[in-house]
């Protein structure tokens, strides 16, 4: 991504074209008044070309050409090269004005993610910016990322949020998917939940090829400090839709139950929807979600037969249980420790610990 972002040529001053039309006159002998007679314009025209206050257009390249059997390519070129100036110029002025953004937005954490290069002034480092989030400056910002759908978050600042939504597109971006097909996707979501056993080497890469070829990027995106939020679906697309998770899990239990809860949202909830998940939210939507992930991951009437036959959990009860469901152990746990009937400080070394392959 940094690759795609560089810092542009910009010399110090570029003369107007007319400054070369000065030099041909001189050469020639010629005055303003004989060129416009030439050219058949008037001469009020050739002064502001002069001048710079008027730019050369096609027409009048191809008059010059003629006149003074230089290439209408050539002027055309100085005359794209001077108004280029120009609007970096004025474009220099007005990321100065907006200098102050640059206080806003987590820039730190924008680099160390390769989201924008390392090293740059803090003009540079601003128009970086604007390109990350693909938009021209501060007034298209606030339209495009102020919106309802970012406005979810109940506690964190609307940057973080627009700025950790953003590097997730940016990275579901680059995963070619399949047009989204809800049959393929239930099905693989099936297929997904084998998959708790593995390590984050084999699942994570697992997941997003599984999930892509029904239409669904998912991204693992390191969260932000001061975000707290775990993950986000939205629809990109009408034909694919984006489950982002965050790296804060530190075991397996921690980032399974999400990724169905997300999921969920893809499969129930429509397409015109953002679903963030912050730590506490709840509503009628969150509850299905919940509902959908929790039984997927442990069913319900093998669960509560399993947690209404003993009084205390034993390490070996927990492993003979996740053997014959097919899932892992820690899940169990989790769900044990959530569900209150299970100590927190138990059973803890039958979780999975998650190194992550950013």
């Amino acid at each position: 991504m940094v690759s795609q972002i560089q810092t542009e040529y910009r010399p110090a001053s570029v003369t107007p074209p007319g400054a070369t039309l000065t030099d041909l006159l001189e050469e020639w002998g010629m005055s303003q008044v004989q060129l416009a007679e030439r050219m058949g314009r008037p001469t009020k025209t050739i002064n502001e070309i002069i001048k710079g206050k008027n730019a050369i257009t096609i027409e009048t390249a191809l008059q010059l050409e003629r006149v003074f059997n230089t290439p209408a390519r050539f002027w055309m070129e100085r005359e794209q090269k001077y108004r280029a100036f120009l609007a970096q110029k004025e474009e220099a002025k007005k990321l100065k004005s907006e200098q102050s953004w640059l206080k806003k937005v987590p820039l730190k954490e924008l680099i160390q993610q390769g989201f924008i290069p390392d090293c740059l002034g803090e003009l540079d480092s601003l128009k970086a910016v604007w390109t990350f989030f693909g938009v021209a400056g501060p007034e298209p910002w606030q339209a495009v990322y102020e919106g309802a759908a970012y406005r979810k978050s109940a506690t964190a600042k609307p940057i973080l949020v627009a700025t950790w939504l953003r590097m997730g597109e940016l990275k579901a971006h680059q995963v070619r998917c399949q047009p989204y097909n809800a049959k393929l996707f239930r099905q693989a979501l099936q297929e997904i939940r084998d998959l708790t056993v593995t390590t984050p080497d084999v699942f994570q890469r697992r997941v997003v090829e599984m999930c892509a070829a029904c239409g669904v990027a998912v991204v693992f995106v390191k969260e932000l400090p001061g975000l707290g939020v775990s993950g986000v679906t939205k629809w990109l697309n009408p034909t694919k839709a984006l489950i982002q998770l965050s790296l804060r899990y530190k075991t397996a239990d921690q980032l399974w139950f999400p990724f169905f809860h997300e999921a969920a949202h893809i499969l129930k909830h429509g397409k015109k929807l953002v679903f963030l998940e912050e730590d506490g939210l709840r509503d009628e939507k969150e509850d299905e979600a919940n509902d959908f992930a929790g039984e997927l991951l442990l069913p319900g009437d093998l669960y509560r037969a399993f947690a209404s036959s003993h009084r205390t959990f034993s390490k070996l009860a927990i492993l003979e249980f996740a053997e014959l469901i097919g899932i892992h152990p820690g899940i169990v746990v989790g769900r044990l420790q959530h569900d209150h009937m299970l100590n927190f400080a138990h059973c803890n070394d039958l979780k999975m610990k998650l190194v992550w392959a950013e």
